[in-house]
Formats: structure tokens, sequence, C-alpha cells
């Protein structure tokens, strides 16, 4: 790591986290304990702070000083398709469409061959699920009652009931599962 770039680098890394986090300097200044003025100057790329601002500046923005001088990360993360997660169920594929998991929530990609039908997990009481289709033809049944879905068609159920999807097609059917957990007392 040059000096050299420290300086910028610090202005863009302050710029860019105070702006994702929707703030102003003025009320990331007060948070940190420094003059407006001295944010300002943070930001302008012309400071040479002390490791004690710094300090203050990193605690008011709830990063570490190594995130506060690190070089600007890539925007943006391409995930093959094999490294994302796949299960089998029955005859049935289930691949997770997210490789990190987000706290209450589950999207999985369903693959189902023709006429082959998967019975659902009963989620938390108060969960809600949506069923896409996107190709073929996906049967749902929920607590005695069947939704027949072709392509762009969408269901919306408690998960928290007995259910199983199905392909009454002839060919292979795929949709989409998306999960609304409600969490568990």
């Amino acid at each position: 790591m040059s000096d050299e770039d420290l300086p910028g680098r610090l202005a863009r890394n302050l710029r860019t986290l105070r702006e994702t986090r929707g703030a102003t300097q003025v009320q990331l200044a007060k948070l940190a304990g420094v003059p407006r003025a001295t944010w300002a100057h943070l930001e302008s790329g012309a400071a040479n702070p002390t490791l004690s601002v710094l300090h203050r500046v990193a605690g008011a923005l709830q990063v570490s000083l190594e995130e506060l001088l690190a070089r600007p990360k890539a925007s943006a993360r391409h995930y093959r398709r094999d490294s994302l997660p796949v299960r089998q169920r029955g005859a049935a594929f289930l691949r997770k469409l997210l490789p990190d998991p987000l706290p209450g929530m589950e999207f999985d990609r369903l693959e189902l061959p023709s006429q082959a039908r998967i019975t659902g997990v009963p989620h938390t009481p108060g969960t809600r699920e949506y069923l896409a289709c996107e190709s073929g033809t996906l049967a749902l049944v929920a607590s005695g009652e069947r939704f027949v879905l072709e392509a762009g068609d969408v269901v919306v159920f408690r998960g928290d009931q007995k259910h199983s999807y199905e392909n009454p097609g002839t060919r292979t059917a795929v949709g989409y599962s998306v999960v609304l957990l409600t969490p568990s007392l």
C-alpha cells in the first residue's frame, strides 16, 4: 500500500460510506466528535488526520480502520451455476438462487420433471410462501386446495401448512419458491 494514494482512498471511502448510510457530513462529524470542517477536509483528500481522528471516524461509521483505508472492492461478484447449493428431493432439484443467506427469507429454483411430485416442509407459523412458475406447468396443493400454475403465474399461500408441488405436464417444469419466514419464538 503506497502512502501516495492513502488520502484519496480515505476520501473516496469516507464519501461512499457516508452516502451509503444516507448521512450528512454534519451528522457523522457530530457522531465522531470532530468539527464538520475536519470531516469535509477528510472527504476532500487534503487532510492528514491523526490516528485518534481516524479511530473516531471509523467508530462513527461502524467500520474498521482497515476498511477506511482499503482499496475499493469490486462492486459485483459473479457466481457460477455450479457454485450455488443444489439439493435433490425425490426427482426434483432445488437450487439456491442467492449465494448468501438473507435472514428470514429463502429463495429456491425448483426443477420438477414431468409427472413428479414432492412434499413441501411446513415452516414456522405465520410464514408466507410464494410460488412462481417460470416454464411448464406446476400444481400446488395446500391444505386440500389445488392451484395449477402456467408460465408467469404466481400463487401466495401460508407456508406453515401441509403442501406439495407436482408437475402434471409432459415436460420439465421450472418454478421459483420465495419463503418469508416468521421467527420462531
